[in-house]
C-alpha cells in the first residue's frame, strides 16, 4: 500500500503574505485503486488524514474540520439547552421576574456559544488573536456593508441589559399591539392579540418612542365614555356609574375610581368612568364586561342613553300663477309663429 505524504510542494494561496496566517496547499487525495476491499477503514483514515491548506503553520486535515464543525454544532445545542434548563429549572427558584430570568437565561446562551467557539478554533489550531488582522480588514466592510446588522446587534444588548422591553410585556410599536415573546441578539419576536408573530429589529425599541403598557407595573387605569340624556337625574348618573365600579370584581378597590362629567356634548353629557384593573393585558376583556353593566344599570335606573338627533325644516315652495309658466312645447310653438 503506497502511503501518500501529509505534505507536498505547492503553490501558496495566502491572505495575508507577510503574516502567514493562512496557506491554501495543493490537496493530495488518495486513490481508492491503490486499497483493497479488506482496507476500506484504512482508505478513510487516510482520506481523513489529508491536509486541506495551513493556518499559522498549523496543518489542517479533513479530520480537524470534521471535528471543528462538530463542536460548533455540540456547543450550539449545549447553549440551548443550558439556556432553557436556567430559564425553567433553576431559575424560578431565586428570581421572581420573568423578564430578568429570560436575560440571564440568554446572557448565559451566548457565554456558552462564545467559549465553545473559542475551543473550536483552538482545536483547529487558529490563535484567535493571530486573526485580528483579518478582522481589522473585514471590519471595514463589515461597518459599511452591514451598518444595519451591526445596529441591531448592539441594540440587541443594550435591550438586554437595560430591559426597556422584557419576555412578556405589553407593547405598542409602529401602532401595533402585542406582547413580547423572545428576545434575540438581531430582533424581538411580538406576538399580537390575532395570534400573529411580527419580527421587529431591536434598533426600532431603542431609536423609536414605544409604548410600553406593562413595564414594571401591569396595573392599568382603564377610561370608559359614556354619554347620558340631558333630562337624566345626574345624581342617579354618578349613582349608576360608582355601583358599575364597585359590584366589579376587575376593578381595584385602590387606587379609587373616580366618575367625571367631561363636556356637554350636542345631544348629551359626556360622562367618564375611570378605574383601576390588575392586569393591563385584560383591559378590553374589562372594558366589554363594564360597558355591558352599564347598560344594564342605566335600564335599571331608568336613564337614557341618547343618540345624536338632528331637526330637520321643511319650508313649503313659492306660488306661481299659471300663466307666467311656460312649457318648452309652449316655448317652441311660439317662437314657431313669430
Amino acid at each position: 500500500m503506497n502511503q501518500l505524504p501529509t505534505t507536498a510542494p505547492s503553490q501558496i494561496d495566502s491572505l495575508a503574505p507577510d503574516s502567514g496566517l493562512i496557506r491554501a496547499d495543493s490537496v493530495n487525495i488518495p486513490n481508492p485503486t491503490d486499497y483493497s476491499l479488506s482496507e476500506f477503514f484504512i482508505y478513510i483514515w487516510d482520506l481523513l488524514q489529508v491536509q486541506l491548506f495551513s493556518i499559522q503553520n498549523t496543518p489542517v486535515t479533513f479530520l480537524k474540520l470534521i471535528v471543528f464543525i462538530l463542536l460548533l454544532i455540540g456547543f450550539s445545542f449545549l447553549a440551548s439547552f443550558t439556556k432553557r434548563m436556567l430559564n425553567r429549572k433553576i431559575l424560578p427558584r431565586f428570581v421572581k421576574d420573568g423578564g430578568l430570568r429570560y436575560t440571564l437565561s440568554r446572557m448565559s446562551q451566548y457565554v456558552v456559544v462564545v467559549i465553545g467557539v473559542f475551543i473550536s478554533f483552538q482545536f483547529l489550531g487558529i490563535n484567535m488573536t493571530g486573526l485580528a488582522v483579518i478582522f481589522g480588514f473585514l471590519s471595514v466592510g463589515i461597518g459599511f456593508g452591514l451598518q444595519n446588522i451591526t445596529s441591531n446587534f448592539i441594540s440587541g444588548l443594550i435591550v438586554l441589559f437595560e430591559r426597556p422591553i422584557s419576555v412578556g410585556d405589553r407593547v405598542m410599536v409602529n401602532n401595533i399591539e402585542g406582547d413580547i415573546q423572545e428576545i434575540n441578539i438581531r430582533s424581538t419576536k411580538v406576538k399580537t392579540l390575532d395570534n400573529i408573530s411580527i419580527i421587529v429589529p431591536n434598533s426600532e425599541f431603542v431609536s423609536k418612542d414605544v409604548i410600553n403598557f406593562s413595564h414594571g407595573d401591569p396595573t392599568y387605569r382603564l377610561g370608559i365614555d359614556v354619554g347620558v340624556s340631558y333630562s337624566s337625574d345626574l345624581d342617579n348618573v354618578l349613582k349608576a356609574l360608582n355601583e358599575v365600579a364597585e359590584e366589579s370584581e376587575d376593578v381595584l378597590k385602590t387606587p379609587n375610581h373616580e366618575v367625571q362629567l367631561r363636556s356637554f356634548g350636542d345631544s348629551s353629557w359626556d360622562m367618564k368612568l375611570l378605574a383601576w384593573i390588575p392586569d393591563v393585558k385584560k383591559r378590553y376583556q374589562v372594558q366589554n364586561a363594564l360597558n355591558q353593566a352599564i347598560v344594564r344599570k342605566f335600564a335599571e335606573y331608568d336613564i337614557e342613553i341618547p343618540f345624536p338627533q338632528r331637526d330637520l325644516h321643511v319650508r313649503s315652495g313659492l306660488n306661481f300663477d299659471k300663466d307666467d309658466v311656460k312649457h318648452g312645447s309652449e316655448d317652441s310653438d311660439t317662437s314657431a309663429e313669430k
